[in-house]
């Protein structure tokens, strides 16, 4: 076979121009129209939950573009009706949509939605998260670090199954013992245990209600359901 030598001599073909891919800006522009044209639709026939859905998924779009004053209404809205619908998950997830919003009610949604993924079956995945935010919202040497990473690994424990469990459960540990360095200089197994116990980290009854306390400082008298009658629902055991 063959090769044909392209010449130095001769004309010249200028090189094919390819514009750059779109910004990602751009790309959420775009899912973001998507969205609004798929909700007018949904709005014209009875399809309750998969309006809330994709109130959701527009609300967390523009989020991502910086609009969180238009995210807010739309995912409030969202979170009204799975919490109508016993959905906790769905609702937890848009109390984290409502933190990242970052308006006025943030932190009490933040609260609320930790709340809700610790009292129910939510995917130990959309609690991480949720606790995620409270860390990066409280001083490293806070007690409420400690906690939240501590609940993230037992709900990671509890509650993830398969490669997903092994997956969480890695990361859990390794951000709970990122947390220990920080605060307590934990260098070593022994270390760590000792800081466990200091700190009363090893109980769910000893960690779970002074997570309960965080919470209840981040939401104050702003409440958006009665923990109580949804607690009075709550199975035995």
């Amino acid at each position: 076979m063959s090769l044909d030598l392209v010449s130095t001599q001769g004309s010249y073909e200028e090189p094919t121009y390819f514009p750059p891919q779109a910004s990602h800006e751009t790309s959420l522009e775009l899912h973001l129209h998507a969205l609004q044209d798929r909700l007018r639709d949904l709005e014209r026939l009875p399809a309750a939950e998969e309006t809330a859905d994709t109130q959701l998924q527009i609300a967390r779009t523009l989020v991502g573009l910086d609009r969180g004053q238009a995210a807010w209404p739309l995912a409030r809205t969202a979170f009204a009706f799975f919490l109508a619908r016993e959905d906790w998950e769905s609702a937890a997830d848009a109390c984290e949509v409502l933190f990242q919003a970052d308006q006025p009610q943030s932190l009490s949604a933040l609260g609320q939605g930790i709340w809700l993924a610790v009292t129910y079956p939510v995917d130990p995945q959309v609690a991480f998260e949720l606790l995620r935010h409270l860390v990066e919202e409280t001083h490293s040497d806070a007690d409420g670090t400690a906690v939240a990473a501590t609940t993230a690994l037992f709900l990671a424990d509890r509650r993830a199954t398969g490669n997903d469990r092994d997956n969480l459960l890695f990361f859990t540990s390794q951000w709970l013992g990122d947390v220990a360095r920080r605060q307590g200089g934990v260098d070593s197994q022994a270390e760590f245990d000792q800081w466990m116990e200091t700190l009363e980290l090893k109980e769910p009854d000893c960690f779970l209600p002074r997570l309960r306390r965080v919470v209840e400082t981040l939401v104050q008298e702003d409440w958006w359901f009665d923990r109580s009658a949804l607690q009075a629902q709550l199975p035995a055991n």
